[in-house]
């Protein structure tokens, strides 16, 4: 996966154009334009948010209209729920003397525990040992329900441990839901991600429980400032969580 992410592939490129120059001049030049410009586009958030936008589809975020409407249904019936996945941890934080969740799962644990608190919804958790993470040995839900009971007053009603990917999340998540009789899930993940969620949702939910998309991490505006299309880290890691979908959902994950 790591040898087809941006911008190793246009550096290649590039090496392939230079090694031309000689036998095909005009030819060789072209590629190293072009693998030079498409190396830059693929570290800035511009190009990020051209790609979550027109390329994987992302979702809008919830507005307030939404929220008070899901509100009212979780007090009226209490068979809503606000479910997040689990996005990777970090198995030995020496300052917290242990596991944490990664960044992008941080970012998913907090809003999905604002969310619960402003629905006055359960909250759950969906995340085991991934296929990848050979030295994992804490569970993704173990470490969220420790951080969201013990540092946010927010214990889980659900941690489903044994997921390694999103379609297990969701046959393993939405059998624990409908068990309890919950009948509205407020799915709550990465924006890029939420896509290839939805569809792993809505197949196994049915006609039994309604799927409600609420991303995290998206921009407002990533494209018109000047500093958008000037190279950063953030702007490759968004570019590369854009390949990394478009090649999951290519591959039916």
């Amino acid at each position: 996966m790591t040898l087809i992410q941006p911008p190793l592939p246009f550096l290649g490129l590039m090496l392939f154009g230079a090694g031309q120059l000689r036998s095909r001049r005009n030819l060789g030049r072209v590629l190293l334009f072009t693998g030079f410009i498409a190396a830059y586009l693929s570290c800035t958030e511009g190009m990020g948010q051209l790609l979550a936008k027109y390329w994987i589809g992302t979702p809008a975020a919830l507005n307030p209209p939404q929220l008070a409407m899901l509100k009212a249904e979780s007090e009226r019936d209490h068979k809503l729920a606000v479910l997040v996945l689990g996005g990777g941890i970090r198995q030995d934080v020496p300052e917290y003397a242990g596991p944490r969740p990664n960044e992008i799962s941080q970012e998913r644990l907090l809003f999905g525990i604002w969310l619960a608190k402003r629905l006055n919804a359960p909250l759950g958790y969906s995340g085991g040992i991934g296929w990848t993470a050979k030295r994992q040995i804490d569970t993704e839900a173990a470490v969220a329900g420790r951080i969201a009971r013990d540092e946010h007053g927010m214990p889980l009603r659900w941690a489903e441990e044994q997921s390694k990917d999103t379609r297990e999340n969701a046959a393993l998540s939405l059998s624990m839901l409908k068990k309890d009789g919950i009948k509205t899930v407020v799915l709550v993940t990465q924006d890029m991600h939420m896509p290839r969620s939805m569809r792993a949702f809505q197949t196994k939910a049915g006609d039994e429980i309604r799927v409600i998309a609420a991303p995290v991490g998206q921009r407002r505006d990533a494209m018109s400032k000047w500093h958008d299309w000037v190279p950063s880290a953030t702007g490759l890691a968004r570019v590369n969580y854009a390949v990394y979908e478009w090649v999951a959902n290519v591959a039916g994950h």
